[in-house]
Order: structure tokens, then sequence, then C-alpha cells
């Protein structure tokens, strides 16, 4: 009996509105207990707070906030 082919890698989807990727990986680590609708909302008004009070693109105000909160070393523990 032969082996199972593998299976392909999923990539993570675009959200509807901004079509990033990078909003859609920061909804889900916002999700809880499963209400994804509710986790878009609240970054939605979150962006759009952001645009109102900089006036600049959300998305790139988000990046260099993830940019400057990602380590630049990753530390291994040695065993």
């Amino acid at each position: 009996m032969s082996r199972p082919g593998t299976a392909e890698e999923k990539t993570a989807k675009s959200d509807p509105i901004y079509r990033n990727r990078l909003v859609n990986i920061l909804v889900n680590r916002i999700l809880k207990h499963g209400k994804k609708s509710l986790a878009y909302q609240i970054l939605y008004r979150a962006m759009k707070k952001i645009q109102q009070k900089t006036e600049t693109n959300p998305l790139s105000v988000l990046r260099q906030v993830i940019r400057g909160v990602t380590p630049d070393i990753a530390v291994k523990a040695s065993v």
C-alpha cells in the first residue's frame, strides 16, 4: 500500500478590507473564543483611530509597531 502524498503548505489569507496578510495574522492573535468577526471589529476600529490621529496610512504604522516589538536576535536554549 503506497503512502499518501504530502500535504500542501497553507498560506495565510488576507483580510477583506486592507487585503494584507499581516492584518489577518494580527486578527488571529487577537482572536478570543473563536469570535473572528469581533477581532476584526476591534482591529478595524483601532486602525480608524490611528488614521484619524496620525493622518497617515495605518498599515505603515502597524508595520512599524510590529517591527519595533519583534526581537532582533533569536535566543536558543542551551541543552
